[in-house]
């Protein structure tokens, strides 16, 4: 998800303490009725799922309806095998009773019909050429407030989506389009289903006046999809067709695309872009027929590999997928447009960190309840920053073993930063406990005051590194030294306490110094001489 945010966050909620959950979801099936002479929604869904404890109840997450604001959803008949369960419905869950207790290890099916004007999760209005709308835009567990679900990434299912709207507008979701029938003269049914298990904050649907174009087809059998305003047709064609170079690049990199298609789809998301499986959704302002948004269609992209196939466990490992994102968007600028266009951009980033940093006390792991406060330059920038000095201090090729290792091990599971710390060390065949400790769980960054003398008579040089943070990292620090005759020399000092020092001999006097030359790592100082 690019995270500019474009209206209204301030008044959004997303914190929803989960009870431990008993159940496994399977599928979904929803069918969902919308109309223009309203915005409320009818909902009727089919949940299939595995019981994890034998219980005589479930929990499922659903927004009721506020009184203060008429909006949420209120659950109607709640079913099992055709007969009626008893429920009660707080806040944000259904608590229901199963009627008799279910076993660990059973597959059971309930069925709940509900209806509402949803406060949140399916945005319902007029895009910027007044027209209305429907575009679900769930992130990060927005989807409970009009789809009855386990809204939770640890969760994944498969689902359909059964829509039926008014004949004038089209209808796109996660998977392929199983059926498009007309119901009446002014009604149609959309049915697209998505077999691949998903979580909720990815599943989607966009209803709106589109105009679509199939870009391309890679690998032989992935196609490619643009669906953007009419008004933007030909702007957004020629915007969107960039995903037909980022797809397969993504693919011959990290490994195998998880999904059988690939829509860019310009809409009412309230961010830059959310990256929805196989059908990515895009702030409508993001088409303007320059192909500025390559970067923003890059790092969505790369989130069908990292956050959408192999997903974090829980939004405390946010940037297993932001982080991802942010630095395979890098990578890939890098291998197209040249080094220093990567150093540009992880030089920007830097800036964000260490200006984060200064305000900021967390660590990038990080168990805040708010999920909206998770999307600030932990979870991104300094989350890519890690992947970058892991690449520099294994090096390239180690570095992207581990990364298709890490994938082809959870793509359509969940993984926790250890879980990444337990394969870059078995590819590596290095510990790299103190690495992931001081840069994932220690909040902030080095803080480095770093002084030089030269002595003329010994031909040597002095360096002290002192870092002025609360707690010392340890970390190998590039010096490029310059001297007389425009001769450079380069040192890597391991620097691991508050205040080190080193010493040794020059071939030439030295007239300045560097320090980090080459751009390997995440740090803000200065650097003086005597």
């Amino acid at each position: 998800m690019n995270r500019i945010i474009l209206f209204g966050l301030a008044l959004i909620s997303c914190v929803l303490l989960h009870a431990q959950r008993k159940i496994d979801v399977l599928h979904y099936t929803f069918r969902i009725g919308l109309s223009d002479s309203s915005d409320n929604i009818t909902g009727d869904a089919l949940i299939r799922f595995r019981m994890l404890e034998t219980t005589p109840n479930l929990l499922i997450d659903l927004a009721a309806v506020n009184p203060a604001t008429s909006k949420g959803m209120k659950a109607g008949k709640v079913m099992m095998k055709g007969l009626p369960l008893t429920y009660t419905q707080t806040e944000q869950q259904l608590n229901i009773s199963l009627g008799a207790i279910v076993s660990a290890g059973d597959t059971a099916e309930i069925q709940i019909q509900y209806s509402g004007v949803p406060s949140d999760g399916l945005i319902i209005s007029k895009n910027k050429y007044g027209h209305r709308t429907f575009f679900a835009d769930n992130w990060p567990n927005r989807g409970h407030n009009w789809l009855p679900c386990v809204d939770d990434p640890g969760d994944k299912a498969s689902v359909d989506f059964i829509i039926t709207a008014p004949q004038h507008y089209q209808v796109v979701s996660n998977g392929l389009l199983i059926e498009e029938t007309s119901l009446s003269a002014d009604k149609k049914l959309t049915h697209w289903r998505e077999d691949v298990p998903i979580n909720t904050k990815v599943m989607v649907i966009g209803v709106a006046a589109f105009a679509v174009q199939r870009s391309g087809t890679i690998a032989g059998c992935i196609p490619v999809y643009s669906w953007v305003y009419p008004e933007d047709r030909d702007k957004g064609f020629y915007d969107y067709e960039q995903a037909n170079e980022i797809l397969p690049f993504f693919i011959r990199e990290v490994g195998p695309y998880g999904y059988r298609k690939l829509a860019n789809v310009q809409s009412k998301t309230i961010f830059g872009g959310l990256e929805n499986a196989n059908t990515i959704f895009y702030a409508e302002g993001s088409v303007r027929g320059d192909r500025r948004s390559e970067g923003l269609l890059t790092h969505e992209i790369a989130h069908q590999w990292f956050g959408n196939m192999a997903t974090e466990k829980s939004f405390a490992h946010l940037w297993l997928s932001e982080g991802f994102a942010t630095y395979m968007t890098i990578y890939y600028m890098e291998s197209k447009y040249g080094r220093d266009t990567a150093v540009k951009m992880l030089e920007e980033d830097r800036r964000q960190v260490a200006a984060f940093a200064r305000k900021s006390n967390r660590a990038i792991v990080d168990e805040d309840p708010d999920f909206m406060k998770l999307l600030n330059a932990n979870s991104y920038q300094k989350g890519g920053w890690v992947l970058h000095m892991l690449r520099q201090q294994l090096g390239h090729e180690v570095f992207m073993k581990a990364i298709k290792k890490y994938y082809a091990q959870y793509a359509g599971s969940n993984a926790d930063t250890r879980d990444l710390q337990h394969v870059f060390e078995q590819v590596s065949g290095k510990s790299l406990k103190t690495f992931f400790d001081q840069w994932l769980y220690q909040p902030g960054i080095p803080q480095l005051d770093i002084k030089w003398n030269y002595a003329p008579r010994t031909k040597k040089i002095t360096i002290t590194v002192k870092q002025l943070q609360p707690q010392a990292f340890s970390f190998p620090l590039k010096i490029a030294i310059q001297c007389s005759g425009g001769k450079t020399q380069t040192q890597v000092l391991q620097v691991k306490n508050n205040a080190d020092t080193f010493s040794f001999s020059l071939t030439g006097t030295a007239t300045s110094v560097l320090a980090d030359p080459d751009t390997e790592l995440l740090y803000e100082g200065t650097v003086t001489g005597k």
